[in-house]
């Protein structure tokens, strides 16, 4: 029988554990992927620990995980423009992905590159889509600058490649060990902490007319205070900030349709425009300590969940 993630009810990590369950059989429009790699986010974590359950309500047994790639076992009736042995990327929005067997909708996936990796294939849904937004929010141009707070994380070090891509100036916020590797990417690496503000107008004496925050915890402040207009401000970690000051909270679903997004970024990264950092990788037997090692938030990239 095929495993997959489950919980019982609202906890911490240690509530997690990997079951044996039924195998899915794939309906009209779905077809069944046997995952090769899925992605792990902090909002997973949020939503097992009920913090986000008037936004996310949870049933329970429940599964966990929306990032996955792998390939495709089955289709149901009227699936068009896919088939058995597809290598595939995709997402599921029914908390699915953890597992090694998942149904997908037909419309949820896109072709996985030949040059694009089944590690950053599996883990690009989600900060994919949620950087993709972030930056069409802030609409940054040739010769702005942005500023882009957890500019090494996994929605962070995509959205400072992207928002190069535009022409912009890029500084980004990380701690002075991911310095090197903005460095690398034409990105003016800053550090976080006491006296960022004074950091941050050294590094753009012309100001700063976009702000992306992907870490919360006061940037929001931080960014009217440098002089950002509200509309140039997008941040997908402190939604009471953004209640309170009307500045965007665009990234995830919001952005597009997820499926062209994906296939947008993978044609990116398959042809080495853009790059996705794989932190670490677990087998699925231990997501606990996969999940103890994001929950630090100190990861550079993504860390990936891998059946086997």
């Amino acid at each position: 029988m095929p495993k997959a993630v489950r919980y019982d009810g609202f906890g911490g990590i240690d509530v997690l554990r990997v079951d044996e369950v039924e195998r899915p059989v794939p309906g009209a429009g779905q077809v069944l992927v046997r995952v090769k790699a899925a992605g792990i986010n902090p909002s997973e974590a949020a939503i097992r620990t009920g913090a986000v359950a008037h936004i996310f309500p949870s049933t329970f047994p429940s599964g966990q995980g929306s990032d996955l790639a792998g390939i495709i076992e089955e289709v149901g009736a009227e699936v068009d423009g896919h088939s058995p042995g597809e290598e595939v990327i995709g997402f599921s929005n029914k908390r699915a992905s953890h597992a090694e067997l998942v149904l997908v909708e037909a419309g949820d996936l896109t072709r996985k590159p030949e040059n694009v990796s089944w590690e950053v294939a599996g883990s690009l849904y989600v900060v994919g889509v949620t950087a993709w937004g972030a930056v069409h929010a802030v609409d940054p141009k040739e010769g702005e600058t942005v500023v882009i707070s957890g500019a090494a994380g996994g929605v962070g070090s995509l959205a400072v490649q992207l928002a190069r891509r535009t022409g912009a100036t890029v500084i980004g916020l990380a701690s002075e060990s991911n310095h090197k590797w903005l460095s690398s990417h034409s990105v003016i690496p800053v550090a976080y902490g006491d006296g960022v503000a004074d950091r941050i107008r050294a590094a753009a004496p012309s100001g700063v007319d976009a702000f992306i925050d992907t870490h919360g915890n006061g940037y929001v402040d931080l960014a009217l205070a440098l002089g950002v207009a509200k509309e140039r401000i997008d941040t997908i970690a402190d939604f009471a900030a953004a209640a309170k000051h009307g500045v965007k909270t665009d990234g995830g679903a919001e952005a597009g349709p997820g499926a062209k997004v994906l296939a947008e970024l993978a044609a990116l990264i398959d042809d080495g425009r853009i790059e996705v950092p794989i932190a670490s990788t677990y087998p699925l037997t231990q997501v606990r300590e996969a999940y103890t090692e994001l929950e630090r938030r100190h990861t550079h990239g993504k860390i990936v969940l891998k059946p086997w």
